[in-house]
């Protein structure tokens, strides 16, 4: 099996605990991943603060960068990170994706996963949708990215509030290529 190189991405949309979620499974997952870095921005920070009432974003083993940092591996498409998921995924950044604005690491390792036509999946977590947010979802669509809407699904029945969140995970996973035990409808 080939491990994965991934980044995780985590902006200042409501929703850390997507970004909880998805971290406590790369966790896992570990025989799949060669590397993960991740980068948080300082809102994700303060809404990760607010809404999970911690800080445990520094307790995963993972590498964390910096948002100005663009040495970081992944700036460059040499690096070869096969997959990048902005978790939850801000409209702000979305649009800075979408028009090509590499201000930070963040948008700048999504333009480099979308040039070297690799795997970008943006986990949106804003409603409603304005035109603009869906014209900017619909540009991320024609470069190769993938917009995965933070809608859980409930024929599994969950009980928690992460288990909710589980069900979205569990599809981006799935989209990354992850192999893991999930509920399968009718299975």
């Amino acid at each position: 099996m080939i491990k994965k190189k991934i980044i995780v991405a985590i902006t200042g949309a409501s929703g850390s605990v997507y970004a909880k979620v998805l971290l406590d499974q790369l966790s896992k997952l570990n025989n799949q991943l060669e590397a993960v870095g991740v980068v948080m921005s300082d809102n994700a920070k303060e809404v990760w603060r607010f809404e999970l009432g911690n800080q445990n974003y520094n307790d995963y083993n993972f590498t964390f960068y910096n948002k100005s940092d663009f040495n970081a591996p992944f700036a460059s498409g040499s690096a070869k990170y096969d997959t990048m998921i902005i978790i939850p995924c801000s409209m702000g950044t979305l649009g800075r994706i979408a028009h090509g604005i590499s201000n930070d690491l963040i948008s700048r390792a999504a333009d480099v996963v979308l040039k070297e036509r690799r795997k970008l999946i943006a986990v949106v977590r804003d409603t409603p949708f304005s035109l603009i947010h869906i014209n900017n979802m619909k540009t991320i669509t024609e470069a190769g990215g993938i917009i995965c809407p933070a809608n859980p699904s409930y024929y599994s029945l969950p009980k928690t509030i992460e288990e909710v969140a589980g069900t979205v995970v569990s599809r981006v996973l799935d989209l990354a290529g992850f192999e893991q035990e999930s509920y399968r409808w009718q299975e």
